[in-house]
């Protein structure tokens, strides 16, 4: 990308910024509401959003989560139910694991399918956690699949942030894309204020935060070059399978950070049932699959057996040539 690209790129994020400031702030003048909703297309632009967190005049600030086309549907039943048929508000989003759920045989098959080991775990969230820290790159699938186009620990990749090196290994070796393209700091949300100057929660990863100081050499992975970090913050309330890998993470490492990216490679969906899932272990250079307890590591198999790694990357759902 030359260099023309990126300051046009700069120019026109810095205008959609102060856009989207100006309307926020006319909103609250005009209304002295300290609540704002956000949806759309822009309302995706976590570096616009954060900017409002900081802006101070909101003390609730929702975006909801499935913010382009595929939310649409989402808020015409709300208007139709609330507005029109006068109904109580009652519902309040509290995650957005809403997609498909597969069951155990689903998993066991799509393992055997593809001659793998079937390895069923009784501590799964420690073994996951063991295996970031000797610099492991994990696909994680487990429950429902995320609602929008962010992965939240259900469909996603995960790595250590700790070394700085990371982010370039998940880029060039596993997701196949350009070296800029950042990954987001999966933090336990009682921690969010120890590492970014902001502690207002952020479940959907929809809010830039500044990182303190020293989180840019405590978690390199993640902080992108102006000293940011996309943010998820992580409880247990919500996804506590994703919350104890992150907390085994932190009692070994004092690191209540881990690195999280979508469990999909570039220009192809997030990963939806259990063998996309093993079709894309086994298409890059993930080091080991975590499907619910079940753990299949590339050291415990003959790779040569599965031939070229470009025949798992297309054409998902088709028998394997092996």
């Amino acid at each position: 990308m030359t260099s023309r690209y990126i300051n046009v790129a700069a120019a026109a994020q810095k205008v959609l910024e102060d856009t989207v400031l100006h309307i926020s702030e006319s909103l609250y003048n005009k209304t002295k509401m300290k609540a704002i909703c956000l949806a759309g297309g822009v309302a995706l632009n976590s570096v616009a959003n954060g900017r409002i967190v900081e802006q101070g005049l909101f003390k609730d600030i929702f975006i909801q989560p499935a913010s382009g086309d595929n939310g649409l549907p989402v808020g015409a039943a709300f208007y139709v139910y609330n507005t029109l048929k006068k109904q109580k508000r009652v519902f309040v989003e509290r995650d957005t694991y809403l997609g498909p759920k597969y069951p155990e045989q689903d998993i066991i098959s799509a393992l055997k399918k593809y001659n793998l080991p079937v390895y069923k775990s009784d501590s799964v969230a420690k073994e996951t956690a063991v295996m970031l820290t000797n610099k492991n790159v994990i696909g994680l699938y487990q429950g429902r699949m995320e609602f929008g186009p962010r992965a939240l620990g259900n469909r996603s990749i995960i790595a250590d942030p700790r070394f700085e090196d990371m982010k370039d290994i998940v880029n060039e070796k596993v997701k196949f894309r350009e070296a800029y393209r950042p990954f987001a700091p999966a933090i336990l949300a009682d921690h969010c204020k120890d590492y970014f100057e902001n502690d207002y929660t952020s479940p959907y990863m929809l809010l830039v935060y500044k990182a303190k100081p020293f989180a840019k050499d405590k978690i390199p992975a993640v902080v992108h070059q102006d000293g940011t970090g996309r943010v998820q913050t992580v409880e247990k309330e919500t996804n506590p399978r994703y919350y104890n890998i992150i907390e085994e993470f932190y009692r070994i490492t004092n690191v209540p950070v881990i690195m999280n990216t979508s469990f999909n490679i570039k220009d192809e969906p997030i990963v939806c049932n259990p063998e996309d899932a093993v079709r894309c272990f086994l298409g890059t250079n993930i080091d080991a699959l975590v499907l619910e307890d079940y753990i299949v590591k590339k050291t415990d198999i003959d790779m040569s057996k599965y031939g070229n790694q470009e025949d798992y990357r297309h054409n998902r759902g088709q028998a394997s040539k092996h």
